[in-house]
């Protein structure tokens, strides 16, 4: 029985998405500071610690003055506005340790000293472990003497705890007392909560292979060196694309889809005149798609997958003789380009639009994991003939995936398919859903009909990423030059008349 539950929404305006604050420490930046946002002394009532040893406590610490929160916070967003904070944290559940640990959980070898005498709590489990309100971040480099005097001119007081350094090791002094201890020791202990649930969730003992690679398959980028991350540069500026005639693309979707608007986008961006095109336009017969040469159709859970994933979907098409008709023209015309992406893809599987010339198609099947997967991945694009994604041969590129029934099932040999992507590590979790061959797009023999469960079309902007190199300075990711080289087949490939 759910307890009784007090739900407070707020909203906030951000100024800039892309100056954003990670958890994580970084390499050669500055110093390690900390404020005690609470004002209050270390106490241990209410805290994860006095939890573990079966207890409550006496005294919680409190937050005791909500102006100097609101002048901590402020002046935190000038220091971030301003680029001098590098990484941050805040100080929550498990106390001041916890967030020390976890702001160097995220990387491998990178550790960090501390001193922290000067934070003026003789008892170290009490200044390791309790829960008082607080900040904990790491400058960037020369930039700790600037940051130090607008705290100071702000009245903000904060404490220099540490640098960060190369190794699998936290060492923490306070006065007399020294603690040394092995990073990638803990992290396993901290994830492993994680990992028990997630034996209660995940079949064929994939919850281990989660927990044994999860630190060990970190996300490595290789971007195409004629990529310039500036979106005037793809042949797509603003200019030229109302200089010229937009060819006509099309976003195909039925009840319960989702991501249009950003293949939309994506399309827009690269020069499209993007239409909305739902199943029951296709069905009565106001679309026919006679005039669209690009074609995308979108994730989600048509019919809420309720027939398994696009099965619903290809039935309005393969039991509605106008959809059908006008699908089946499509797909004859040597003009015309496709993408399908998650349901999509799952929805030209199972029409068997990709290998039409085989006697046994190939199919999206459920997860080896048996359940939803979603998260960031990455894929290997392989030598390839898509028009899509030819040009980013030799990438290897960050991704979102997300899906239930992902798996490539692909009866013939690896040499039968044109595989345009691979997921960066074969291993799960990072490839998802246990494909064959570490399938993660695949094109039809003429290259011009991609299918890709990853979610391109949720990745085309450097902040859609879940980690996007930091040496980067790009407005937009090599994605977007997928849709950018459809824009360009097309217009080197008119419009073919339809004979009656």
């Amino acid at each position: 029985i759910s307890p009784g539950t007090v739900i407070i929404s707020a909203a906030g305006h951000c100024n800039d998405i892309t100056k954003v604050v990670e958890p994580v420490l970084k390499r050669n930046s500055g110093s390690i500071y900390y404020i005690n946002l609470s004002q209050d002394g270390f106490k241990l009532g209410g805290s994860s610690f006095a939890q573990i040893l079966n207890k409550i406590g006496d005294e919680a610490p409190v937050v005791k003055e909500a102006s100097y929160v609101k002048t901590v916070f402020n002046t935190l967003q000038q220091l971030i506005n301003d680029k001098y904070i590098a990484s941050g944290h805040d100080v929550a559940s498990g106390g001041l340790i916890t967030t020390l640990l976890e702001m160097c959980f995220a990387d491998n070898n990178i550790g960090a000293t501390f001193d922290l005498s000067d934070v003026g709590e003789k008892d170290s489990f009490k200044l390791l472990f309790a829960e008082n309100a607080g900040i904990v971040f790491q400058t960037h480099a020369d930039k700790n003497q600037d940051a130090e005097k607008i705290l100071t001119d702000a009245q903000v007081q904060f404490h220099k705890i540490g640098n960060v350094v190369e190794g699998d090791y936290l060492k923490i002094k306070n006065g007399n007392e020294d603690y040394s201890m092995t990073i990638s020791e803990l992290r396993d202990t901290w994830y492993k909560t994680s990992y028990l649930l997630d034996q209660k969730q995940t079949a064929k003992g994939l919850a281990k292979d989660r927990f044994d690679n999860y630190k060990n398959q970190p996300l490595h980028y290789k971007f195409p060196e004629h990529f310039t991350g500036k979106l005037e540069n793809l042949d797509g500026t603003v200019k030229s694309r109302l200089d010229r005639m937009r060819p006509k693309a099309a976003i195909l979707r039925e009840k319960g889809s989702n991501s249009e608007r950003e293949m939309a986008n994506a399309m827009y961006l690269a020069g499209f005149d993007v239409k909305d095109v739902h199943m029951t336009d296709l069905i009565s017969g106001r679309e026919t798609l006679e005039d669209i040469q690009f074609v995308g159709t979108v994730g989600g859970f048509s019919n809420s997958d309720v027939l398994g994933s696009a099965k619903g979907w290809a039935g309005a098409f393969l039991y509605n003789e106008k959809a059908k008709t006008a699908l089946e023209n499509f797909f004859a015309r040597e003009d015309t380009l496709s993408v399908g992406i998650c349901n999509g893809a799952q929805l030209w599987m199972e029409l068997g639009l990709v290998n039409p010339e085989h006697e046994q198609h190939g199919t999206l099947t459920y997860n080896d994991s048996n359940k939803h997967e979603s998260g960031f991945s990455s894929v290997k694009i392989q030598e390839n003939n898509s028009v899509m994604l030819s040009s980013l041969a030799g990438s290897t590129l960050g991704v979102w995936i997300s899906h239930g029934e992902g798996k490539f099932k692909l009866p013939f040999s690896e040499d039968h398919y044109q595989i345009v992507a691979k997921y960066g590590y074969d291993a799960y979790p990072a490839n998802p859903n246990g494909s064959d061959f570490n399938t993660a797009m695949m094109v039809d023999k003429t290259g011009r009909h991609l299918v890709t469960m990853p979610h391109i079309e949720r990745s085309t902007f450097p902040w859609n990423w879940a980690h996007y190199p930091e040496d980067r300075n790009d407005q937009v990711s090599p994605w977007i030059e997928a849709f950018v080289n459809a824009r360009k087949w097309i217009e080197n490939h008119p419009q073919q008349k339809i004979k009656s």
